[in-house]
């Protein structure tokens, strides 16, 4: 009981719940545990409910007729999953997958509403984070449509290094998470087209990638090809 309460008021949905409200909510939320790949739900399906993260990550995604995905956005412990269906009772707007060992809590979409109605702030907490998604969503548009793959793949990886990277002697360095189909399913191609960027930074002397470890030998070459801010410790290194 005590790791749902803890998950529970980790959500922006349900951290300012009062203290009975919260521990009646984690008496009736459920565990799911799910492998890595394995599917929480898919697109088209009625929704019965939502879902809190407690470990691991899900991936959200659409896929094509044929088979290539596009990730829509990656929920780890502490977010919610599938507030939208929940919200309008319709079906499920993509799928959803475990990206790594996940544990999650099942909350029945009756009970949601319940909230709602006996507490407004359960309310305020959905709009904001259906907000965030909103924001997410536009910028995903805007990264699609008006941005060429090499920049898209080098934001990704800028965004990588900066997050978890080693600062080494020479340059940012971090081991990948995610395979070079993967990385598509993010940036919006498929993998060969992620394969010839990775190839093209490689011979510009960018980065250097052996196995799945990835070093960005020139972090400022990479922010100026992501046409995002330079860091400043890029700057500082900078001989001009």
């Amino acid at each position: 009981m005590t790791d749902k309460l803890q998950a529970l008021r980790r959500t922006k949905l349900f951290g300012n719940l009062p203290s009975d409200a919260l521990r009646d909510l984690a008496e009736r939320a459920v565990e799911r545990r799910l492998q890595r790949g394995e599917t929480l739900f898919v697109a088209g399906e009625q929704a019965r409910g939502l879902y809190v993260i407690v470990q691991g990550a899900i991936r959200a995604y659409r896929e094509s007729l044929g088979g290539r995905e596009q990730t829509v956005h990656v929920e780890r412990a502490g977010s919610t999953i599938a507030e939208v269906p929940v919200f309008d009772d319709g079906p499920h707007p993509s799928n959803a997958i475990a990206e790594e060992d996940t544990l999650v809590l099942f909350i029945d979409k009756r009970d949601v509403k319940k909230l709602c109605l006996e507490h407004p702030c359960i309310a305020l907490g959905a709009l904001k984070a259906m907000a965030g998604r909103l924001r997410h969503a536009a910028a995903l548009i805007e990264n699609l449509s008006l941005r060429e793959v090499d920049q898209r793949l080098a934001a990704f990886l800028l965004e990588e290094v900066r997050q978890r990277g080693v600062r080494t002697g020479r340059g940012l360095s971090v081991e990948l998470r995610l395979t070079n189909q993967q990385i598509a399913a993010r940036i919006g191609t498929v993998r060969e087209v992620v394969s010839r960027a990775f190839a093209r930074l490689q011979r510009e002397g960018t980065i250097e990638l052996e196995g799945r470890r990835l070093t960005v030998l020139d972090e400022r070459a990479l922010a100026l090809r992501a046409e995002l801010p330079v860091a400043r410790e890029a700057q500082a290194s900078d001989p001009a």
